[in-house]
């Protein structure tokens, strides 16, 4: 063998010997890490009674005479109440039973109160037929309240016939208006009670 061929091939064993050993070192792979572990629950603190609430400041007392203004109004107001009619009739409608029924409450738990029923009637037919018309709904009211146990000597009747309308209109909406009976309290409306 030749010298350079010698040395031709020292040199290639020296190159793979360093490319071998002496290169750069292989990667390493990092150590697993592990689980992140979840803080210990802290303990719940120890029960303590709830701070005492402070009690609501005083409040004047309502006056007691406005107190009674105030539901002999609202009685009032559900005596006062109108209900209607139906064309020639005087039957009381099934829609006003609700009305009648909560006026005989009233009456019952008022023992001191009368009232008087109007009857009215709208501007068909004549002056003494409407009278007549009214009359007999003012006296079917009565008779309503009277079946429910209200006292017949407490309720006074009394016909307008259509003497006194509420609407002035010549169809049928404003006559519908105009037959009706009417309350209001001729007695004892003095510190009412709601039933």
């Amino acid at each position: 063998m030749s010298v350079a061929t010698f040395r031709s091939s020292i040199t290639l064993l020296t190159v793979l010997a360093v490319a071998a050993c002496g290169g750069k070192p292989a990667p390493e792979e990092p150590a697993p890490q592990p689980a992140p572990t979840q803080p210990a629950p802290t303990p719940a603190p120890a029960p303590t009674q709830p701070a005492p609430t402070p009690a609501p400041a005083p409040t004047p007392a309502e006056d007691p005479a406005a107190v009674a203004a105030r539901t002999t109004a609202a009685v009032l107001a559900e005596v006062g109440a109108v209900v209607h009619f139906d064309f020639d009739k005087w039957d009381i409608r099934p829609e006003d039973r609700a009305t009648l029924d909560r006026k005989a409450a009233i009456l019952g738990v008022n023992g001191g109160l009368r009232i008087r029923i109007s009857g009215h009637a709208d501007e068909r037919g004549s002056d003494e037929y409407n009278l007549a018309l009214g009359n007999r709904r003012a006296a079917a009211v009565k008779t309503y309240l009277g079946n429910k146990g209200i006292d017949a000597s407490r309720v006074e009747v009394v016909s307008y016939g259509e003497e006194r309308p509420v609407s002035m209109g010549h169809d049928e909406s404003s006559w519908f208006e105009n037959r009706r009976a009417e309350f209001e309290a001729t007695a004892g409306a003095m510190n009412l009670r709601l039933p």
